[in-house]
């Protein structure tokens, strides 16, 4: 069922929001090489507590971290763990905030240190391919709109768009309906309308768009060993266009 959130509900997500930028934002200072993904998990449990929220994706489905930490092929859902990041890793920090009930979700792509020209175009491209769904994210508008933009800017510029995870509905639960494809046809699938809080998220490939999931049944990466990177806000759809509740610019 997609739920249209009230003006409170989105004061709340808001409020999950803003702290989950300063998280992030400190995350982004502690990133170089030597420090580990655990560690990075932790720190964020620490500073949750501190703000009165908590980590929505710990306990879900059975998932035991505050955060997901996937490094280089990893597309998504990687584990923080023991392994000292390199110089030259990409490393993308996904984190869902609870505060109050109020639901927050934001994924980041970071350098570690010195990496190569091909990997910061990587990271480029799919920054810009999360603002190009950003700005089809209009009341009125359909889902194929967003993974449209989004597929037309991210293969133009050579790389390949993850097809097997989507964006979501979010709020008052982690995932909910609709599904948000980073790729389709405009015009097309269900249209966005004024209340509903969604996430765009791509997931883009240096090589196949294709994956394969780790033995632990969580960590999804790449078939080619090619190199993967993400950007993700949570978005309210709203009559004056898209809010962006997960805004690390404002």
């Amino acid at each position: 069922m997609i739920t249209r959130k009230s003006k409170r509900e989105i004061e709340k997500m808001q409020a999950a929001g803003d702290i989950l930028v300063k998280c992030h934002k400190e995350i982004a200072k502690l990133i170089k090489p030597g420090i580990t993904t655990m560690e990075i998990n932790n720190f964020t449990e620490s500073f949750l507590k501190k703000h009165g929220a908590t980590p929505e994706q710990k306990g879900f489905n059975g998932y035991p971290y505050a955060i997901c930490a996937s490094i280089n092929d990893e597309i998504c859902h990687g584990f923080p763990r023991e392994e000292k990041l390199k110089d030259g890793d990409i490393v993308t920090i996904d984190m869902v905030v609870n505060l109050n009930g109020g639901l927050a979700d934001s994924a980041w792509t970071y350098a570690v240190g010195n990496v190569d020209e091909k990997g910061l175009r990587l990271m480029d491209v799919t920054k810009k391919s999360m603002d190009k769904g950003i700005e089809q994210a209009q009341a009125g508008n359909r889902i194929g709109d967003i993974g449209h933009a989004i597929q037309q800017y991210a293969e133009g510029e050579g790389f390949s768009v993850v097809r097997d995870f989507t964006g979501h509905g979010i709020g008052p639960t982690l995932h909910e309906d609709p599904h948000i494809p980073h790729f389709g046809l405009p015009n097309k699938g269900l249209r966005l309308k004024e209340g509903m809080v969604i996430t765009i998220e791509p997931m883009i490939n240096e090589g196949s768009w294709h994956s394969q999931m780790d033995s632990n049944n969580w960590t999804a990466r790449t078939i080619d060993e090619g190199r993967s990177a993400q950007y993700e806000h949570t978005i309210v759809i709203t009559k004056d266009g898209p809010l962006v509740l997960t805004d690390q610019d404002k």
